[in-house]
């Protein structure tokens, strides 16, 4: 049997390390997890993968779900739900996975694909025996003897085989092929294990390899340091103390191109892939045979763990466990449970610098004290000093809270201004690229089409007023502005219409065009809020200091709608009047113009919050707003005569005012002639059950980078086969009680129903709604 031992030096020349003791260097190993490492998340590799992690409840219950989604706490599948005791920590292997039992440090195994009961694989000679950490293979599995809440978590190592039998369950045996007369008699700190080898970090310094397979490796001696370790099948890669970069050794076709100059704090490992979490945003980076556009982005992790195609991984902040794929084609029904899980393992002791304690206060659980089943125990993870691309840090780490990310939309100051502006440097030179051809091009056409209209104005007028005078000779036509008559004070002319459209009676301004021109500067990009098919929309500040929004009809729609259309429709629009309504406020139809001037929102569209950037909406809000929503879809088609159909309902057209409250916006007109009123209706209440889809999972209505692309196909299916949890949006705090979130997901399929006669109508709707609401199941 080979032994490969690497000696290190007692010191780093690492300038962020230097100063950190040797324990706290060896705490953030803790966080490693992959085939054949220990942490609160850990995988069986093969072809029935299963995770199994430990809860946040405090109990230090361990939660396992599959690609069934079978939960431990799902009553319809509890087949983990009593047969598993709680563990402090995991290790998983080939068609198994190991743990140490919380309250008697002793080690535990069971077959992944066993169907009623957790079998324990550990030999009767090693089941009295306490363990501190514990390091499962692809068939073995290697433990170190000693109390795992001690302090002094080093000791000698015990190997046992996992024995295969056909057509039946594991079992186990004292293992002879790990067993040599030299690494029985040194004293390690932590292990990892892989397909026939073993490595483990000795107490007084030095790595030592073992095993049949441990020669494939290639390691070579070396004094340099390694904070934390993880093995694939063949291959074992390190974070440098030194450099805090990843090397690697062994079967390279799992770890080809690892990533240069990014320092991590943690490694996991699949079987054909690696991935770590990055030490300044708790951000995810993989490598090897894995697809990196399927990453999650916007979020940091605290631990995360592999299986042979997939990841999953605690995600900083709220605990939720969040999965993703090595490879598209690896893609399977595999929701994780929404438990909430450990960030870390509980251990004794101070967590030292740079490294903060988890508070169980930021879940937000009233009853929740601490994520160990012992006061004195503490999760120790490490601190964050950058935040994710579009993110901040606007708080720094302490002793008992990592820094806190924020969204840079609510950048306020320049300490933070810098940040985000380096971070869409490209993204707004290249905006500004074409905002400047952009005007170049209108500066150049409006020169073109002015010069050619003065001369089509020149060479034709003349001819037909003479024409129309009778006369042969040459004239010329001069423009006549018709005087209006007078009023009383002398000073009507300030106050008469911007044009011959009558005003709405009694709540709607008539504005002059040079009043509304003053008020966005010139329609100038900068005061843009958005466009569509209609034109522009623009902000603007009135002279007595209202904001308001002026939307700006373009040429196409002045063209193809004469002048008692526009009266029309603000005549139907005047009276339109509802607090779940963007209400027009007035108009002007001046010089050609058609302007329409309407109530300011100033948090913008639920789109730009569920997929833009902007602030993060919680449950609460997010449920509130489905039912204003609801209530002022139902005002159109109830309420106002004659009815009016959307017929374009979805995220953007909802607005958030100063109150957070939601508006539509952008609606359509219906007139009484037009048939198929019911089914245009009907088609409101598609649109908008997949904006409840948006709510209910932060995913958008259509995305290329998803399978399927339309949010429809994807989450409908899920909710009508009690699936519901899976569709809902992991990247906000999961309330105490989600009852009402899969509730949510039942009236968003009611809306959804292909025949158009089986949907819900919108006043259907808002009543459920406003019920879910009123119970309060969220506070």
């Amino acid at each position: 049997m080979q032994i490969h031992l690497k000696f290190f030096s007692g010191t780093s020349s690492c300038p962020a390390l230097h100063h950190l003791p040797l324990f706290l260097l060896l705490i953030l190993a803790d966080s490693v997890s992959g085939f054949g490492s220990m942490a609160p998340i850990s995988a069986s590799f093969g072809d029935y993968g299963l995770f199994c992690a430990i809860d946040a409840s405090g109990k230090q219950a361990v939660i396992c779900w599959d690609a069934n989604n079978s939960s431990s706490t799902d009553s319809s599948s509890s087949r983990y739900a009593t047969v598993l005791p709680p563990m402090a920590a995991l290790s998983g292997g080939e068609g198994f996975l190991c743990g140490i039992l919380s309250n008697t440090s002793q080690a535990f195994c069971w077959d992944s694909m066993g169907l009623s009961k957790a079998s324990d694989l550990v030999p009767e000679v090693y089941k009295p025996n306490a363990y501190s950490h514990i390091a499962a293979g692809r068939d073995h599995v290697c433990a170190i003897r000693g109390s795992y809440y001690s302090e002094n978590d080093s000791g000698t190592v015990d190997c046992w085989d996992i024995v295969r039998v056909p057509n039946t369950s594991l079992g186990s045996i004292q293992s002879g092929r790990f067993y040599d007369q030299n690494v029985n008699n040194l004293v390690f700190r932590k292990l990892v294990s892989g397909d026939g080898f073993s490595c483990g970090v000795i107490r007084d310094g030095g790595i030592a390899c073992w095993g049949p397979n441990s020669g494939d490796l290639g390691i070579s001696v070396l004094s340099e340091d390694y904070l934390a370790l993880a093995s694939g099948l063949d291959s074992l890669c390190g974070v440098s103390q030194f450099s805090g970069e990843v090397k690697c050794w062994g079967g390279n076709d799992s770890y080809v191109n690892p990533p240069i100059g990014i320092r991590f704090v943690s490694l996991t490992a699949g079987e054909r892939h690696f991935c770590g979490i990055r030490e300044d945003s708790h951000g995810i980076e993989c490598w090897g045979n894995f697809n990196g556009s399927l990453i999650p982005k916007g979020s940091g992790f605290l631990a995360i763990g592999s299986s042979n195609f997939l990841t999953c991984g605690i995600r900083e902040g709220d605990l939720v466990l969040d999965c993703f794929f090595a490879n598209v084609s690896n893609r399977v029904d595999y929701a994780p449970p929404l438990q909430l899980c450990s960030p870390g393992l509980c251990s004794p002791g101070t967590c030292g610098e740079g490294m903060f304690a988890f508070n169980a206060s930021l879940l937000n659980e009233a009853d929740l004290t601490s994520l160990c089943v012992r006061k004195d125990l503490k999760i120790c993870s490490p601190c964050g000093f950058n935040c994710s691309e579009g993110f901040f840090p606007s708080s720094s780490c302490t002793e008992d809270a990592d820094r806190v990310c924020t969204s840079c939309s609510l950048c306020q100051n320049s300490s933070c201004s810098d940040i985000c502006k380096l971070q869409s440097f490209p993204e707004t030179q290249q905006k500004q690229r074409w905002t400047q051809l952009r005007q170049l091009i209108l500066i150049i056409g409006s020169c073109v089409l002015g010069f050619l209209l003065i001369l089509i104005g020149w060479c034709f007028l003349p001819r037909l007023m003479a024409a129309r005078n009778g006369e042969g000779q040459k004239s010329h036509c001069w423009c006549f502005i018709r005087k209006p008559e007078k009023e009383n004070d002398g000073n009507a002319d300030q106050h008469l219409p911007a044009s011959s459209v009558a005003p709405c009676p009694g709540v709607a301004q008539v504005f002059r065009l040079s009043e509304l021109k003053d008020a966005t500067n010139g329609f100038k990009e900068f005061n843009e809020l958005g466009r569509g098919s209609y034109g522009f929309v623009y902000k603007a500040v009135l002279p007595d200091g209202r904001q308001v929004a002026v939307k700006r009809a373009n040429a196409a729609t002045i063209i193809h709608t004469n002048s008692r259309d526009f009266e029309m429709e603000l005549e139907i629009l005047c009276n339109v009047r509802h607090t779940n309504i963007v209400n027009l406020l007035g108009y002007c139809a001046e010089m050609g113009e058609r302007l329409l001037v309407y109530e300011f929102m100033p948090h913008g569209t639920l789109h730009d919050h569920l997929h833009g950037g902007l602030s993060t909406l919680n449950w609460s809000l997010r449920l509130k707003i489905a039912l204003q929503a609801a209530k002022g879809l139902e005002y159109l088609h109830k309420e106002v005569v004659p009815p009016i159909v959307h017929r374009d309902v979805k995220s953007s057209k909802i607005l958030l005012d100063a109150d957070w409250g939601a508006r539509i916006v952008d609606f359509g007109l219906l007139t009484p002639n037009e048939r198929d009123v019911d089914v245009d209706m009907r088609m409101d209440v598609y649109g908008f059950g997949v904006v409840l889809l948006e709510i209910l999972s932060g995913r958008k209505a259509h995305d290329e980078e998803c399978l399927p692309p339309n949010i429809v196909d994807w989450a409908l299916p899920q909710i009508r086969q009690g699936k519901a949890a899976a569709v809902i949006d992991r990247y906000v705090a999961l309330p105490r009680n989600v009852e009402p979130l899969l509730k949510l997901a039942d009236i968003a399929e009611l809306a959804l129903r292909e025949d158009p006669n089986q949907r819900a109508g919108m006043s259907d709707l808002a009543l459920l709604l406003d019920q879910l609401v009123k119970d309060g199941l969220l506070l």
